[in-house]
C-alpha cells in the first residue's frame, strides 16, 4: 500500500470537522495515460469527503477487461500517487468494487463518473454498491479521453494546437473513432476541450511564495505528462526543505518548434491542468517565454533553475535559453532517473496501434448495448396488477 500526505505542494489534509469521524472515499479504475480528467475525478471525490483512498488495477485485469494498458502497473500507481488530491493508492484493486472492499479500506462511499465502466461480460461494475448505496457520481470532464489522445499521436496532425482549426482529417477521426453500427457512445467519442478561469482556479493552489520557501523554476512542454516528467518534479521538490516550484509551459507553436512532427499531443490549456494536479507543482506559467530571462528571474524572485537531462535545444536566434541563470550560477542540472520521455510512449501506442483501435470499438460495442438494454428496461410496460 502506498500512502502519502499532501505536502506544501497540494495543500494540507483538511480536517474533519470535530466530533465527526472523517469520511473516507474509495475511486478506483486503470488510470492508464493519466490526463486531467483522470485528475478531476479525483478532485471532486475528495471534495465529497475528508480522505481520498484510489484503489489502481493491475495490468492482467485491464488486459482482460479492456485491452492493453499504455503504461505499467508500476507507473500508473506512482502517476496517481502525485495527484495532490490522493490520499492514499491502493496497488492491484479488484477490477469489479464490492461492498467488501469498501469495508476493508473502511470507505463510506465510491465515487465515479457519470459514465459507464462494463467487465468484460458487459456487466457494469459498480453494480452491488449501487444497490447497496454506497455509490456517489461527479461530472465527468468534457472534452478530453484516452481516446483522442491516442487518436491525435496516431494522426500526426496539428489539429489539436491551441489556435488551429480542426483539420478535415481530423473531424473526420473525430466523429469516426472507435465508432459502432447502430449508434454513438457518449463517452468513448471525442470532443473538443474549452478552457475556463474557473477550471483553472479549481486545479491551482492560489498560494503565493511565502517568506524562507526556495522559489524553484523549471519550464517544458510537460506533454502528455507522464511519470518521467513526476520523477523529475519530485527530484526538484526534495531540492529544499520548503520548495515553492513554479513550471513555465511553453506554447504550442514553440514546442512545435524545438519537438517538431505534431507534438504538442495535449495543448497548451490540456498541460495546464495536468501540471497544476501534480502535487509537486505549487504555480503554473501558461505560455512561458522559451528564454529564462532576467526579467522572468526578477519576477517570480526565482533562487533556482532546472531542466533535465535531456536536450536544450538553442532559442530561435541559437542562444542557450538557460544562459541568464547559468551566469548566475544557479543553473542545475537534475537526472530524474527515468527515461521514459513523450516520444517514447507514442512509439508503445504506434506499436499496439491496432489492438487499440480493436480496444475502442470493442469498448464503445459494449457501452451502447448496455445503454440500449437499460432503454429498455426503462420503457417495459408495466404488467397489470403490478
Amino acid at each position: 500500500m502506498i500512502r502519502n500526505g499532501h505536502g506544501a505542494a497540494g495543500g494540507a489534509e483538511r480536517p474533519s470537522p470535530a466530533g465527526r469521524r472523517a469520511v473516507r472515499v474509495w475511486c478506483d479504475g486503470c488510470y492508464d495515460m493519466v490526463h486531467y480528467g483522470h485528475s478531476n475525478q479525483l478532485r471532486q471525490a475528495r471534495a465529497m469527503g475528508d480522505y481520498l483512498i484510489v484503489g489502481v488495477h493491475t495490468d492482467e485485469e485491464i488486459a482482460k477487461h479492456k485491452g492493453p494498458p499504455v503504461f505499467t502497473q508500476e507507473e500508473r500507481y506512482k502517476m496517481v500517487q502525485a495527484i495532490k488530491w490522493v490520499d492514499e493508492v491502493v496497488p492491484a484493486a479488484p477490477y469489479v468494487t464490492t461492498l467488501e472492499t469498501l469495508d476493508k479500506y473502511n470507505c463510506d462511499f465510491c465515487v465515479h463518473g457519470n459514465d459507464i465502466t462494463l467487465t468484460v461480460d458487459g456487466r457494469d461494475t459498480y453494480e452491488e454498491v449501487k444497490q447497496a448505496g454506497r455509490y456517489r457520481e461527479c461530472k465527468r470532464t468534457q472534452g478530453v479521453s484516452t481516446t483522442d489522445l491516442v487518436g491525435r499521436m496516431l494522426l500526426v496532425t496539428k489539429a489539436h494546437h491551441s489556435s488551429q482549426e480542426m483539420s478535415s482529417e481530423y473531424r473526420e477521426y473525430a466523429d469516426s473513432f472507435g465508432k459502432c453500427p447502430g449508434g454513438r457512445n457518449p463517452w468513448t467519442g471525442v470532443s473538443q476541450f474549452l478552457q475556463t478561469s474557473q477550471k483553472i482556479i479549481q486545479f491551482a493552489s492560489g498560494k503565493e511564495p511565502q517568506p524562507g520557501e526556495t522559489v524553484i523554476y523549471v519550464a517544458g512542454a510537460f506533454d502528455l505528462f507522464h511519470i518521467g516528467h513526476v520523477d523529475f518534479l519530485e527530484k526538484v521538490y526534495r531540492l529544499a526543505d520548503r520548495p515553492y516550484v513554479i513550471a513555465g509551459l511553453h506554447f504550442d507553436q514553440e514546442v512545435n518548434r524545438y519537438k517538431g512532427k505534431n507534438y504538442p499531443i495535449m495543448n497548451l490549456h490540456e498541460r495546464t491542468l495536468s501540471v497544476l494536479a501534480c502535487r509537486y507543482v505549487s504555480e503554473v506559467v501558461i505560455g512561458a517565454p522559451y528564454a529564462v530571462t532576467a526579467e522572468l528571474l526578477g519576477h517570480f524572485k526565482v533562487d533556482l533553475v532546472c531542466h533535465g537531462k535531456t536536450e536544450i535545444v538553442p532559442d530561435r536566434d541559437g542562444s542557450d535559453p538557460y544562459q541568464e541563470p547559468k551566469r548566475r550560477g544557479i543553473f542545475y542540472q537534475i537526472d530524474s532517473g527515468s527515461d521514459l520521455t513523450t516520444d517514447l510512449i507514442v512509439q508503445r501506442i504506434i506499436k499496439n496501434r491496432l489492438e487499440y483501435e480493436a480496444r475502442n470499438q470493442k469498448k464503445e460495442a459494449k457501452e451502447l448495448a448496455f445503454l440500449e438494454a437499460t432503454r429498455q428496461q426503462e420503457i417495459q410496460p408495466v404488467g397489470e396488477g403490478d
